[in-house]
């Protein structure tokens, strides 16, 4: 990683930067399926759900303090029997990618995610984009599943790949309370 590069909880202070990392992504990617990006008020609410809910909000912060990439965790799905599941979320700023930003944050993520309960993390990476599923692979996920075509964007069918890694102690043991 050229420079220092710090991995901290975001703020929604962070959301602007947030956005305007997110939205080249949205423009000009096929990782999110996503064709227009959302204001920093939008990003603002996302990132407060997250992070009201108690789970991991990242930002990667360069040596002057600005926000270069991000990452976060949060429930796989609403039901309440998927709250031991996350999904990710890593998107770093397009001219920075390569630099193993991406590696520190989700090696925050993952520590995070565990900290927080959940005992599987899951990547829903659209596109397949392979810089992605290498990031994931380089981190101990697995793929295990991919859904063909399922996205239209830029002209071509996209497909979504599943990618997916144990936390902790993962499906060893049961929780140590169950909800009643």
């Amino acid at each position: 990683m050229r420079g220092t590069i710090e991995i901290a909880r975001a703020s929604l202070d962070d959301a602007a930067a947030v956005a305007a990392i997110y939205a080249v992504h949205v423009r000009e990617g096929t990782a999110s399926f996503e064709t227009e990006p959302p204001t920093a008020a939008e990003m603002a609410a996302r990132m407060a759900r997250v992070l009201d809910a108690g789970w991991p909000w990242l930002v990667a912060r360069d040596g002057a303090g600005a926000v270069v990439g991000y990452a976060y965790a949060a429930q796989f799905r609403d039901r309440p029997a998927y709250r031991f599941a996350c999904e990710n979320s890593v998107y770093i700023e397009a001219w920075r990618r390569g630099q193993r930003i991406g590696g520190a944050l989700l090696a925050a993520l993952l520590d995070a995610a565990t900290a927080c309960g959940f005992r599987q993390m899951i990547a829903v990476i659209g596109g397949a984009e392979p810089a992605s599923v290498a990031l994931h692979a380089r981190a101990g996920f697995a793929e295990t599943g991919r859904m063909r075509s399922v996205g239209r964007k830029h002209g071509r069918w996209l497909d979504t790949l599943y990618m997916q890694r144990a936390l902790g102690v993962g499906d060893t043991t049961p929780p140590e309370k169950e909800p009643a």
